[in-house]
């Protein structure tokens, strides 16, 4: 029988001001903490605290029989220490009550890895710093953005010591072939690909509440048997946090279902994992070649979703000709407000794909329409490029 390895993403993004009231203000001004705040406490309080003191209990209940795995954000990480300690409080415990592995990533959420390789090792560095700082763990498995994953985020990741990687398991990669195995990206030496199994991680992340789905109500039991029968060395089940309580409110059973899960699962002779310890366990058996980037987004995933528009297209050039000033001011603050404009959901937001609040994947869409989403970011971005020691004005470039 196949093991059993989960992870969650946990991740807030910071959302800016509409452009009429951004005016005058500087950079800092123009992010929207009132809308940032209520999200978070409304995350903290159907999600974070209440999903955190459960599996704390589960753990503390199935001893070393039942383990997961974490990515949180440095841009989460941010926005609880300002506005909800508590919250981070409670990943702390939870983190120290063992079992709970956490992955690495790049601070921001962002997309550097598709538009700078310097840029994007100096994220993944500060991620590692501050889970360094405040939990005291250094990753040995990263996940990058939205999945985003090739075979050249497999072969970077590698470079900076990483023993595996994750990515989604699309058929058009696998032609035929299981997701249950790890696998070797080409040009590689050691890391391992470890891939998402997408029906079954979408069977709980977004079908488990639909009651016209035809396997409408999913139980413990029946989930793992599912599992029981899988082929293969392990079954990844890779999904946001917020499916738990968030975007699955209690009234679904969500709660219940994974309050069960952890005995149905090693009941039906199944054992849990963590990405770590799946790379320790099993050998890269077979090839993963990869050479369009790949995400866990749209039913096309891949990067469209970000870059598929002229008014992303713009943003992402705009943010970056201030790359180099940026860097080279050495002002650790205008770095860091800078870098934060690379997050990927500035860009999401922006989207047209029919909309992308259609797509299950979509993060929830803090603004009426992606050309409003397009113009706060310009306004944002116009302020930050005057803070930036050595950039000039945009019209005196």
């Amino acid at each position: 029988m196949p093991d059993l390895c989960v992870y969650f993403q946990v991740h807030q993004p910071k959302r800016l001001l509409p452009c009429e009231l951004q005016k005058g203000r500087t950079f800092r001004e123009r992010e929207d903490v009132g809308m940032n705040t209520e999200i978070l406490n409304a995350v903290a309080e159907n999600c974070y605290l209440p999903v955190n003191r459960m599996f704390r209990e589960l753990i503390n209940e199935h001893g070393g029989r039942f383990s997961f795995a974490l990515s949180i954000s440095g841009t989460a990480i941010e926005q609880m220490e300002r506005y909800r300690p508590d919250v981070l409080d409670s990943f702390r415990e939870l983190v120290a009550a063992g079992n709970v592995e956490l992955l690495a990533e790049t601070y921001h959420h962002s997309l550097a890895f598709a538009i700078s390789n310097r840029e994007f090792e100096r994220q993944v560095e500060a991620h590692l710093e501050v889970l360094e700082t405040v939990f005291h763990i250094r990753p040995r498995v990263f996940r990058n953005s939205e999945l985003i994953y090739d075979d050249s985020i497999a072969a970077r990741a590698e470079t900076m010591g990483f023993d595996g990687v994750l990515a989604e398991g699309l058929e058009s990669n696998l032609k035929g072939a299981s997701p249950n195995f790890l696998y070797r990206a080409p040009h590689t030496a050691r890391i391992k690909t470890l891939l998402r199994h997408t029906p079954l991680s979408d069977d709980i992340g977004f079908r488990f509440s639909d009651p016209s789905w035809i396997d409408h109500p999913l139980t413990a039991p029946k989930f793992a048997d599912w599992m029981a029968h899988c082929p293969g060395d392990l079954v990844n089940l890779f999904m946001g946090y917020e499916a738990i309580g968030q975007h699955q409110k209690t009234g679904t059973g969500i709660f219940r279902f994974w309050q069960a899960l952890p005995e149905a699962v090693i009941e039906a002779g199944l054992q849990w994992v963590t990405p770590s310890e799946a790379v320790d366990l099993y050998r890269a058996s077979r090839d993963y070649a990869c050479e369009k980037a790949t995400s866990w987004t749209d039913g096309e995933h891949d990067l469209s979703a970000w870059m598929g528009n002229e008014m992303q297209q713009e943003a992402i050039a705009a943010v970056m000709s201030l790359e180099r000033d940026a860097l080279a001011s050495g002002d650790p603050v205008a770095i860091h407000n800078w870098a934060g404009m690379l997050a990927s959901n500035h860009f999401h937001w922006m989207s047209t794909k029919g909309r992308i609040g259609s797509s299950s994947h979509s993060p929830l869409i803090p603004y009426p329409t992606p050309r409003d989403a397009f113009e706060r970011y310009m306004c944002a971005l116009e302020a930050l490029r005057d803070e930036i020691p050595s950039a000039a004005p945009r019209g005196n470039r």
